[in-house]
């Protein structure tokens, strides 16, 4: 089993959210909306998810530069990102080590359409829960973020599988709780999110399915 890091925590927290808002805002409406994962998740409303997600040059470029120094990633080495969205941070991976492989996939048609440029024909559509089309072990690193804990159990046990097949490396990055305040604001605030489990309870579930990379869980504290 890998270690727990802490990659993207620092950028979460600079983020303010008012949760309650959010809970009494016809919550159930914008949750299926949400779940269509498109424009409105993506560049409508906020009340439906993002509330417009643009590229901002150097934002993710942190998690990028860590995510390169930890794994050892070097030009020729592939990486793969499981729920890319738009693929800002591969395309940050890339300005910093331009001779990086990178793939990502998405459900989001909206997402993927949406990308940038440079990096569209790297990115296609698929779901995380189903068989990915790759050899075994033909990425250094797979990662995944805000991406698994939108998944049902059972869908859990194919992505975990599929990403520890694929990737030499991984790291995967999903909402969590430590205590029943985290856990009500996480419910409140949480659109799209399936698997509600605790940190303790997402690391059994890690070594139940065979996954045996790095891990950070962002909470609503």
């Amino acid at each position: 089993m890998g270690s727990l890091k802490n990659f993207v925590t620092p950028l979460h927290k600079a983020t303010s959210r008012d949760v309650l808002a959010r809970m009494i805002d016809d919550k159930v409406a914008c949750m299926l909306k949400a779940k269509e994962y498109e424009f409105d998740y993506w560049d409508g409303d906020r009340r439906f998810g993002y509330g417009g997600y643009k590229y901002l040059a150097g934002r993710w470029k942190p998690v990028a530069q860590a995510l390169i120094d930890t794994y050892g990633l070097k030009a020729g080495s592939r990486v793969l990102d499981v729920g890319c969205g738009k693929g800002f941070l591969l395309y940050e991976m890339q300005l910093l080590e331009p001779g990086l492989e990178i793939v990502g996939f998405d459900i989001s048609k909206h997402g993927l359409a949406s990308g940038h440029p440079d990096l569209k024909a790297n990115l296609f559509t698929h779901r995380a829960q189903d068989p990915y089309p790759f050899e075994d072990k033909s990425f250094d690193l797979v990662i995944s973020l805000a991406t698994l804990h939108n998944l049902r159990i059972f869908e859990l046990q194919t992505a975990l599988s599929e990403i520890q097949r694929v990737g030499k490396q991984g790291y995967i990055m999903l909402e969590s709780y430590r205590n029943e305040q985290e856990l009500f604001n996480v419910q409140c605030w949480a659109l799209t999110c399936e698997s509600f489990f605790d940190q303790e309870e997402w690391i059994w579930l890690y070594k139940h399915f065979g996954y045996t990379g790095d891990y950070e869980f962002i909470y609503f504290e």
